[in-house]
C-alpha cells in the first residue's frame, strides 16, 4: 500500500513525529552549554539564509519590492515596453481586417442585387411595391 504525501493520515503521522522530536529537542535545549547554544543557534540561521539564497536564485519569477523579476533585468525599460504593446496591434489588426471583410461583404451583395435588378426586365412600378424587396431578399429558385 502506497502513501501520498497529501493523504490526511500519511500528514498526522508526520506531525506526531515532528511533535515527538521537536519535544525531544525542547527537553535536551535546557541542558545545553550557553556558548553551545549559541553555536546552535549562529548555524541555524546561517542554514536559512544559504536556503533563501539559493531559493531566491533558482525561481526567476520572484517578487522583489513589489515587482517581478522576469529573469534578466539587461533589457532596457522601453523595449519591454515594445512587447507589451505587441498583442494590442494585433487585437486592434485583426479588428479593422474583420471590419475591412464586413464591408466588402455588404458591398458585393449590394452589387449581385444591382446585377439581378439591371438585368431583368421589369416594369417602373415594380419598383415602388412593397413586396418587390421581400422578392429581391428571397434566394434566386
Amino acid at each position: 500500500m502506497s502513501s501520498s504525501i497529501n493523504d490526511p493520515s500519511t500528514q498526522a503521522r508526520q506531525a506526531r513525529v515532528g511533535l515527538r522530536i521537536a519535544g525531544l529537542l525542547s527537553t535536551s535545549a535546557a541542558s545545553t552549554a550557553p556558548d553551545l547554544t549559541e553555536r546552535l543557534r549562529f548555524a541555524r540561521e546561517q542554514a536559512l539564509s544559504r536556503a533563501r539564497q539559493q531559493r531566491t536564485a533558482a525561481a526567476p519569477g520572484i517578487v522583489q519590492g513589489g515587482s517581478v523579476a522576469l529573469g534578466s533585468s539587461d533589457a532596457p525599460a522601453w523595449w519591454l515596453r515594445v512587447l507589451a504593446m505587441v498583442p494590442l496591434v494585433l487585437l486592434l489588426a485583426g479588428l479593422g481586417l474583420v471590419e475591412h471583410w464586413s464591408q466588402r461583404e455588404q458591398v458585393l451583395a449590394a452589387a449581385d442585387v444591382d446585377a439581378v435588378l439591371l438585368a431583368d426586365d421589369l416594369p417602373p412600378g415594380a419598383y415602388s411595391d412593397p413586396g418587390f424587396g421581400e422578392f429581391l431578399r428571397s434566394a434566386p429558385r
